[in-house]
């Protein structure tokens, strides 16, 4: 478990951080930039849900919430195959299936786009697009950090994705299940 005593420890001030596994790194480094902007989806998430009234999403959004956390603690304990002594927390193919099931119950109470929908509506959809968007980022800086070589589980990669698909889902719920969607209308300024 985690016990915080002190907050700062001016570790940092020279440009580095520790990993998980206390291993130093660069504070620009590939995975700090991915479980970085992980923390900053998980941040824009919060704010979306502090703008929803209780119900079944802003559960959902909470419930996500601690899994982003787990997700970075996936992220900044990088499995290199060597005995730790404690079991790293990893993200499990579980959880990226539970979101398929919120994407597919939720979703169940839209009617089927016929454009796309701009980034908008109302105030709590407008902040889960900009979730969506970091969610996006993400799970390209996940990936990136794959592609260098650097292990990243299947299930980190999978989970982001689908969380990004989750979260328009969750837009359009907050946006009147849909009725407040801003459609839109290509070529409409020429």
């Amino acid at each position: 478990m985690v016990r915080l005593t002190k907050i700062y420890t001016r570790t940092g001030d020279k440009g580095t951080t520790r990993l998980g596994d206390m291993s130093e790194a660069a504070k620009h480094d590939p995975r700090v930039e991915a479980y970085g902007t992980v923390d900053e989806a998980n941040a824009s998430i919060g704010l979306a849900a502090a703008a929803l009234g209780d119900g079944p999403l802003k559960e959902a959004l909470l419930r996500i919430q601690n899994e982003l956390f787990d997700l970075g603690a996936d992220l900044c304990v990088p499995d290199r195959g060597q005995k730790l002594e404690w079991q790293p927390l990893r993200v499990t193919p579980e959880q990226a299936s539970r979101l398929e099931t919120d994407i597919d119950t939720f979703n169940a109470r839209l009617s089927p786009l016929e454009s796309f929908i701009l980034p908008g509506g109302t105030e709590a959809a407008a902040r889960l697009h900009l979730a969506r968007t970091i969610a996006r980022r993400a799970e390209r800086k996940a990936v990136e950090l794959k592609d260098l070589g650097e292990p990243v589980s299947e299930a980190v990669i999978i989970y982001l994705n689908r969380l990004s698909d989750f979260l328009f889902v969750a837009a359009r719920i907050a946006n009147d299940e849909g009725r407040a969607d801003v459609l839109w209308v290509p070529g409409k300024t020429r």
